[in-house]
């Protein structure tokens, strides 16, 4: 197991979080090869099954089942490639099926709203931050990790660490995105303007200190966690006065939705996000066809239902 997890970490480059999960999910594994009382190398599709009966019974989504299932069917995939199993007993099992929920995004008002939120009375050094972050976020629909992972600059360290950085020259970003995939993401004249501002305050806080490399510091001069994003873009979208409250990846699907919307462009769309499959960015098409419902049933005549 830790021969995999290493694997993943250094080999595949996964992100932090997915190698955390990952962990977990061969935990999961572990005990259920103790419950049918053999070596895990030795667990067959009937254990598997067994198992991802259990888990649904006990209540577990189809959605957390597959994604567990998701986990080990990798894990037994490397173990084969290594010659440590003749066959993956996860292959062809398949957890219930569930609704596949549409991804929830801002109407294109609540998300200018967001991006133009400013609070003049606030710490100009957080408020200059926080707003770059937002801009980036919904302006060139960033997955929160690879706004975390971003650096200031291009350099061999980033490189070989697989960070991203941002050119504000040429106007882009370029991110490591899952799987070690690179990409370059064109990113707004607001966006570039709000990084300029929080460029010019960076450094101010640590005159005297070393500074990480990253874009986004924390208040020790450190790289900003993904929860610390989190927790920011939260509460900005609540100072802002939205109904609801909004995370990163919120902005990213109202970038996905809104794009898709002006242009139609669905494979520019999956470029942009960093979609392996096509499949992954369809359920924009929904998305979009939700809105033009809503539209329809408000406005047309002949959409109102008698009573």
């Amino acid at each position: 197991m830790q021969r995999y997890l290493d694997y993943v970490r250094y080999e595949k480059r996964l992100a932090e979080r997915t190698c955390t999960l990952y962990a977990l999910d061969l935990e999961k594994l572990a005990r259920c090869a103790a419950e049918a009382g053999m070596p895990l190398l030795q667990l067959q599709s009937a254990h598997i099954r067994r198992s991802v009966a259990q888990m649904h019974a006990a209540g577990r989504s189809g959605r957390g089942i597959a994604l567990i299932l998701s986990g080990w069917r990798s894990f037994f995939r490397w173990a084969v490639r290594q010659g440590l199993v003749a066959h993956n007993p996860v292959q062809g099992v398949r957890a219930p099926r569930a609704p596949r929920p549409l991804p929830k995004a801002l109407g294109v008002d609540e998300a200018v709203l967001l991006a133009d939120f400013a609070q003049p009375a606030a710490d100009p050094w957080l408020e200059a931050r926080d707003a770059a972050m937002v801009e980036l976020l919904y302006g060139s629909g960033l997955r929160v990790g690879e706004l975390a992972g971003l650096d200031v600059a291009a350099s061999p360290e980033a490189e070989r660490q697989g960070r991203g950085w941002i050119d504000l020259q040429a106007g882009e970003v370029q991110v490591w995105g899952k799987g070690g995939k690179r990409r370059s993401v064109p990113m707004g004249a607001a966006a570039q303007q709000a990084l300029q501002a929080w460029l010019a305050l960076r450094t101010a806080p640590f005159a005297h200190g070393a500074v990480d490399a990253a874009l986004f510091l924390g208040r020790r001069g450190k790289r900003l966690t993904t929860q610390s994003i989190w927790a920011r873009v939260r509460q900005r979208s609540q100072q802002a006065g939205l109904p609801s409250a909004v995370h990163p990846h919120m902005l990213r699907h109202s970038f996905a939705s809104h794009v898709l919307q002006s242009s139609g462009d669905l494979r520019a769309v999956q470029e942009l996000l960093g979609h392996a499959s096509i499949a992954s960015t369809q359920v924009y098409t929904r998305l979009d066809f939700q809105h033009l419902a809503k539209v329809y049933d408000a406005a047309h005549p002949r959409a109102r239902r008698k009573p």
